[in-house]
């Protein structure tokens, strides 16, 4: 081996961190679980040699930490050019025809998408976490309470993963795909001391807690947009068939009803065209605002559930 070749595996974690110096946080995470997973494979599949004597004996195989490094910038490049969302003509046009541009962007839906989930989601995550820290306070004195705490964070985990890959499919954001390495094998007591350390513990459930407010102020302007641009925009449609007779009578036609205020619907068609116009611009306005809430929100997730110092 060269001189400054590695000679431990948390010595050969501590290259490769800085040959990647630089990268996409959720990269590097990927990278050094790959990493440490392969190294302590080996090193448990060779008990008679030491750690240095493993990584000389599989140098040639895993590779160097620079080498490794250059193949996950390699293999990112490649996968941001296959999946990366082509820019349709009119979302890069300039002016009117870029701002109406968005309704032919796949992420504007998407996002749009995912604020409508987040209640959901939002409601689950708060709902476990609020139980799991309830139930791991009262079992902390029986026996089995640290295996529940530890298992409580496992999970949690997880669902960040989870919640990970999900943001990346709807805003294009990159999000880690593999967890951190709990490291070598360790004691009860000595992993959940760990645990209890970890900044990444306690940023991952609070981010899962926020999932909640943040769902209801997401859910609520998606909703509110989507009905308010949706009944504006087809006034057209109910003004014909008002006047043509497609509509059983009786049925209310209020275009708008907010907080007991009343727009009515249009008398006229030109009134209806007016208000389809307007229609459309809120609609517009909503998923330019869900793209930015969507790219907002996956960088707060990332800022609370990638490794620190990543």
């Amino acid at each position: 081996m060269s001189g400054n070749a590695p000679r431990s595996i948390d010595e050969y974690l501590k290259q490769l961190r800085s040959a990647l110096a630089g990268q996409d946080p959720a990269l590097i995470q990927d990278a050094l679980y790959d990493a440490e997973e392969y190294l302590r494979a080996e090193v448990a599949a060779h008990p008679g040699k030491s750690e240095a004597d493993v990584l000389e004996l599989i140098a040639s195989t895993y590779g160097a930490p620079e080498e490794v490094a250059a193949a996950y910038r390699d293999t990112e490049a490649k996968v941001k050019a296959a999946l990366k969302t082509p820019a349709s003509a009119l979302g890069a046009a300039p002016g009117v025809r870029g701002f109406f541009g968005v309704f032919m962007d796949v992420r504007a839906y998407t996002s749009l998408f995912y604020m409508l989930l987040t209640l959901a989601t939002g409601v689950v995550y708060f709902t476990f976490v609020v139980t799991g820290l309830s139930l791991s306070a009262g079992f902390a004195i029986l026996i089995f309470g640290i295996p529940f705490f530890l298992a409580f964070i496992g999970i949690a985990r997880v669902i960040a993963l989870g919640e990970g890959r999900l943001l990346e499919a709807m805003t294009g954001e990159r999000m880690p795909r593999r967890p951190v390495h709990p490291g070598p094998p360790a004691g009860w007591l000595s992993r959940i001391g760990e645990m209890l350390k970890d900044v990444r513990t306690w940023t991952t459930l609070l981010y899962l807690l926020l999932m909640l407010p943040l769902g209801v102020i997401y859910f609520t302007i998606a909703t509110v947009g989507l009905a308010v641009g949706l009944r504006m925009t087809l006034a057209p449609v109910v003004f014909l068939g008002r006047h043509l007779y497609w509509l059983p009578p009786g049925l209310a036609l209020d275009m708008i009803h907010l907080d007991g205020h009343g727009v009515g619907s249009p008398h006229t068609l030109v009134g209806s065209l007016f208000f389809m116009v307007f229609g459309i611009l809120i609609l517009a306005l909503l998923m330019h605002a869900a793209r930015g809430i969507a790219r907002g929100h996956a960088r707060l997730a990332k800022a609370l559930l990638v490794e620190p110092g990543a």
